[in-house]
């Protein structure tokens, strides 16, 4: 490779590993006087890099956004892990599918030989867990308006679509719902929602707006697939407190029926039942995500759990196979009752041919 033209792949990699540099730094670590790194800075920009000058006592330079895409540059770490998050991509249901597996065999033609290996050895395979029906797919223009709002600190208004296709609704959100409870058949459509939009994210493979409902005057969380903005959003707001200290908390706590969680390791279930198990705790360990599991002795074990329902939870505590203890409360016992009285009638009952 000629020399300038090395140089010049040097000094665009080091333009982008910080947000400004000093001209006499950058000459100091190309080895090169200040005037060649002038030369140089102007070969970027007539490639396409808009490479700004910065003005003050040491004077330097800056890599901005420019209006078309120049050529990129990245390391080795770079460059697999654009690789592997372009893989997860296609299964991301962010209606980008299409767009990254392109944009992952760009990337691949043009890796070194040693750097595609590598790629190819870890070549990851997004499968989706299997579903009633498919996961709600998202225009990908609908996440850029509502992530501009956020980033833009200013209020959204949209329309919210009521549910497509009939079946059992999970309560995963707050506000799914409420246009359809709004009015019936031949009721005139809902004024568009008007909150204060603070994060865009993914819950088990949905995409949820999470803002404040200046109707409603309460957190709400909204799923992106029945969301249509309009245009244009409204005035700036100043951001409130997230409850529950950070999104991962609220939207946890949210979907599980409160707004924070109680900090004991179970979560904010609305139901919540204490049991001891005749096996060791290091065997209901490896099968309990979300809760508390104490040894009581070598075949012996508490555990506390939560779910969304009584008989939820005693089908959870069930399916170990062991002998059962109820502790409390009153609800968990009777919901014991009440699914063994169901399940031996089961066994019992004849079949019933049409």
């Amino acid at each position: 490779m000629p020399k300038t033209s090395a140089r010049l792949l040097s000094l665009l990699s080091l333009l982008q590993a910080r947000r400004d540099w000093p001209g006499a730094l950058l000459a100091e670590r190309l080895d090169v006087s200040p005037r060649t790194v002038r030369r140089d800075v102007d070969r970027l920009r007539e490639l396409g890099y808009p490479v700004a000058a910065v003005k003050g006592p040491d004077g330097g330079y800056r890599l901005d956004a420019g209006t078309e895409l120049p050529p990129l540059l990245f390391d080795d770490e770079q460059a697999v892990a654009l690789a592997v998050a372009l893989q997860i991509a296609t299964a991301s249901g962010a209606g980008i599918e299409e767009a990254a597996a392109r944009a992952l065999n760009t990337v691949r033609q043009v890796l070194p030989a040693r750097l595609r290996h590598r790629v190819d050895t870890l070549r990851v395979t997004a499968v989706d867990r299997p579903e009633s029906r498919p996961g709600p797919q998202v225009d990908s223009g609908v996440l850029m308006a509502i992530g501009a709002a956020v980033h833009a600190r200013e209020v959204l208004r949209f329309d919210y679509s009521p549910v497509s296709a009939p079946g059992p609704v999970r309560p995963e959100a707050e506000g799914e719902g409420e246009a359809e409870r709004a009015g019936g058949r031949g009721a005139l459509p809902p004024p568009p929602r008007r909150v204060e939009p603070h994060h865009l994210v993914t819950w088990g493979r949905r995409w949820y707006l999470v803002a404040w409902d200046l109707e409603r005057g309460d957190w709400r969380t909204f799923r992106a697939d029945r969301i249509a903005p309009r245009t244009p959003t409204g005035p700036r707001f100043t951001p409130r407190e997230l409850p529950g200290g950070s999104v991962a908390d609220f939207i946890t706590g949210r979907f599980r029926g409160t707004t924070t969680a109680t900090g004991d390791g179970v979560g904010g279930w609305p139901c919540r039942g204490e049991v001891i198990l005749s096996l060791p705790a290091a065997e209901v360990l490896r099968h309990t995500r979300d809760g508390i599991v104490e040894e009581l002795g070598p075949d012996r074990c508490r555990l506390v759990l939560g779910s969304w329902s009584w008989p939820g939870l005693v089908a959870a505590i069930g399916r170990f196979d062991a002998d059962i203890e109820v502790i409390g409360p009153p609800e968990l016992r009777s919901a014991f009752a009440q699914l063994a009285a169901r399940y031996a009638a089961a066994a019992t009952a004849r079949p019933r041919h049409p």
